[in-house]
């Protein structure tokens, strides 16, 4: 039988500003999108109906129904295309990311699902096309389906290259409590201050130094191994280290992999209860 495979990239927020509250509910924010060479794994293969198995060490307790954002995005471009286009599949994701963890993981899922379709059935459309296409099932999915460095503006949809910011291949460190953070009750706490833009220039790297995540306080609040984790990246010296998106996932970003090897050996030895994934930016 023949399987189709497509990766779910693990995503980053380098920078999240968030700029203002939105009468929808929703807030403005402007943030830098990057992409680590690893994540969930999806698999599908021709089938009589549709089908989702999530396996793997994160998969417990997940839907594996229609309202999984895995078969929400099958459906949509079986929806727009026609089932003689998009035919039925078996799918099955292994999630290697935790959940409610700041770093794409639903969305990233999602835009493999997407990028799989697109592959095998629907290889007429691009980037964008598709990213219109599926962003209404969630705004970091537009980003996601690239799934490469990019800045994200409104709710981090409106996505805009990045060509001055060079860091594919980037060592970086990935490190989690495992204790999930909803992303709903810290936007709520966010405080209201808009601290400012999130610039764009020549020396993009110079700048990420004086970027920032605002919604780092309002999750420490929540989950306060946030800041341990912080505080244990910075003492190994990485040029870079931040909490991703709503948390409660924070990177490391080092010059050299060897760097990062040794830090996420030592964490592990230090903290063995933590999550922790190795790789590079994409």
């Amino acid at each position: 039988m023949t399987a189709f495979r497509e990766t779910g990239w693990a995503k980053i927020n380098l920078a999240l500003h968030v700029r203002a509250r939105r009468a929808d509910g929703y807030h403005e924010i402007e943030t830098l999108f990057a992409f680590v060479d690893d994540g969930d794994a999806i698999e599908a293969e021709f089938a009589e109906t549709d089908s989702l198995t999530i396996r793997g060490e994160f998969g417990e307790g997940l839907s594996a129904g229609g309202d999984n954002l895995v078969m929400k995005t099958l459906a949509l471009l079986r929806d727009r295309y026609g089932a003689d286009r998009v035919p039925p599949l078996a799918v099955t994701l292994t999630k290697k990311l935790p959940v409610a963890a700041g770093i794409g993981g639903g969305s990233a899922d999602a835009a493999a699902m997407a990028r799989l379709v697109r592959r095998h059935f629907l290889s007429e459309l691009g980037d964008a096309a598709l990213a219109r296409l599926v962003s209404s099932l969630g705004a970091d999915i537009a980003a996601c389906v690239a799934s490469a460095t990019c800045l994200g503006v409104g709710v981090g949809e409106e996505l805009s290259a990045v060509p001055d910011l060079r860091l594919g291949g980037t060592p970086v460190l990935l490190v989690n409590p495992r204790q999930p953070v909803a992303t709903g009750p810290v936007f709520a706490a966010w405080d209201g201050i808009d601290r400012g833009p999130l610039f764009t220039g020549a020396d993009m790297r110079a700048q990420l130094f004086g970027a920032r995540n605002d919604l780092q306080r309002p999750a420490i609040a929540q989950c306060p191994a946030i800041a341990d984790i912080l505080l244990e990246l910075g003492a190994l010296r990485p040029w870079l280290a931040r909490m991703s998106g709503s948390g409660a996932t924070c990177f490391a970003l080092f010059d050299a992999a060897a760097e990062r090897d040794t830090a996420a050996a030592l964490l592990a030895e230090r903290h063995p209860g933590w999550w922790s994934m190795a790789g590079a930016l994409r």
